[in-house]
């Protein structure tokens, strides 16, 4: 049930209700109960305890906490990561290269803080922003975008320094250039992690070896110091490869003992994949985990490879994803919230998994979905308020544009 609150803000407040335990069955291992316990096969950062629990059909149960939705901007075009200004404002790009200040009532200054000169093909363009843990002080805030190097496209995370009034911005320095760029599996996600590291999720770019190779940027999650050197404790010695074994990830974050939820695009049926399709898939993982692709696939197990803590045989693409560290929703406490792109008509949701300390999901639902849905779901973040911040993307070609893609708060109704 919905109900509508016609506010200038628009409200949509959500009644939902639904079975909140999972029953998928398990792929490879032994099935699991209930909760999605059971037997092991290397999910939940290589502990060989957790399972990896198979979706086969569908995409799990309509949740069923009461939630209430607030579009707190609209009119935007593919808006693919936010960031908080001290002030409250927020910062935002759209993958066209846009980089945007959006004041708290919804007024998106004009002109942009910056156009930035990035070349939008297919799934690339300007993508990942994260602001310096000391950004008070030194106006630092990082750029994942899409440029062009010699005639070729190349992925790049570049440092910027806003202006004193945040009207303005102006490039300083690329902190790591040449990751692999392709119309497709470009990755982008960047976060500054709880150790004042920068961490950046990167797709292989079509070309599957990438994963495996250590020395390449490509299909990993890299960490890097604020200057792009490596860190001396990186799992391997001169590379900025903290994760490896990914394929395309636009989302991670991290739990309160270390490790880290990464979500990762599953294959799309491309020769190079050997035709395999679906098993989007959610990882926890650690420092110098291999997450498997292209080598391992859906719940299949290897020596030295993590597998999934879940996946869906059926095509469920995750944008980002937060841990959600809110009190207006205590029972969400610790749980991952994915956005979920959708190839169903363009149609996503917002999907929330509950992981135990092993690593096991224990709830897994939906929002958002379908006429309570606003398509495409892209960014997930936690906002200094509290709220829960999603990010529409039907405007990426995908979905449906419409009047312009919207950021919308999920909180308690």
């Amino acid at each position: 049930m919905i109900l509508v609150d016609h506010m200038p803000k628009l409200v949509l407040l959500l009644v939902v209700s639904a079975f909140s335990v999972l029953g998928a069955t398990a792929c490879c291992s032994s099935p699991g109960t209930e909760n999605g316990t059971g037997g092991g096969n290397g999910a939940g950062g290589g502990s060989g305890t957790a399972e990896c629990q198979l979706v086969p059909e569908g995409q799990g149960p309509m949740g069923e906490a009461e939630i209430s939705v607030e579009v707190v901007a609209e009119g935007l075009d593919t808006p693919w990561s936010i960031a908080w200004l001290p002030g409250g404002d927020m910062l935002v790009t759209e993958r066209g290269g846009n980089l945007l200040r959006i004041e708290p009532d919804g007024t998106v200054l004009d002109p942009p803080v910056a156009e930035v000169p990035t070349t939008e093909t297919g799934e690339g363009g300007l993508l990942g922003l994260a602001l310096h843990p000391e950004f008070e002080s030194n106006r630092w805030m990082y750029l994942y975008y899409t440029t062009s190097s010699d005639g070729t496209d190349v992925n790049q995370v570049e440092r910027w320094i806003l202006s004193e009034d945040g009207t303005s911005a102006t490039a300083d320095r690329v902190i790591v250039g040449d990751i692999p760029a392709r119309s497709f599996h470009n990755g982008g996600r960047i976060r500054f992690g709880p150790d004042g590291f920068l961490y950046i999720g990167t797709g292989e770019a079509g070309v599957p070896e990438r994963s495996q190779d250590t020395d390449s940027l490509g299909g990993k999650v890299l960490r890097v110091r604020d200057d792009g050197s490596i860190p001396d404790d990186n799992p391997f010695p001169g590379s900025a490869t903290w994760i490896y074994g990914v394929r395309n990830t636009q989302g991670f974050d991290w739990r309160d003992d270390g490790t880290m939820v990464v979500v990762d695009h599953g294959p799309s049926g491309l020769p190079q994949e050997g035709g395999r399709r679906g098993h989007d898939e959610i990882n926890v993982a650690s420092a110098g985990d291999n997450l498997g692709w292209p080598e391992i696939f859906a719940c299949e197990t290897q020596q030295g490879m993590t597998s999934p803590a879940m996946t869906w045989t059926q095509a469920m693409p995750p944008g980002g994803v937060a841990i959600y560290t809110g009190t207006e929703i205590p029972e969400w406490q610790g749980d991952a919230f994915m956005g979920v792109l959708g190839f169903d008509a363009g149609i996503g949701h917002l999907h929330r998994i509950r992981l135990s300390n092993a690593g096991n999901v224990e709830i897994s639902e939906v929002y958002l979905r379908g006429d309570e849905g606003f398509g495409r779901l892209r960014d997930v973040v936690m906002g200094p308020d509290g709220g829960l911040y999603v990010t529409s993307s039907g405007c990426d070609g995908r979905g449906s544009c419409g009047d312009g893609d919207v950021i919308i708060r999920v909180g308690r109704r």
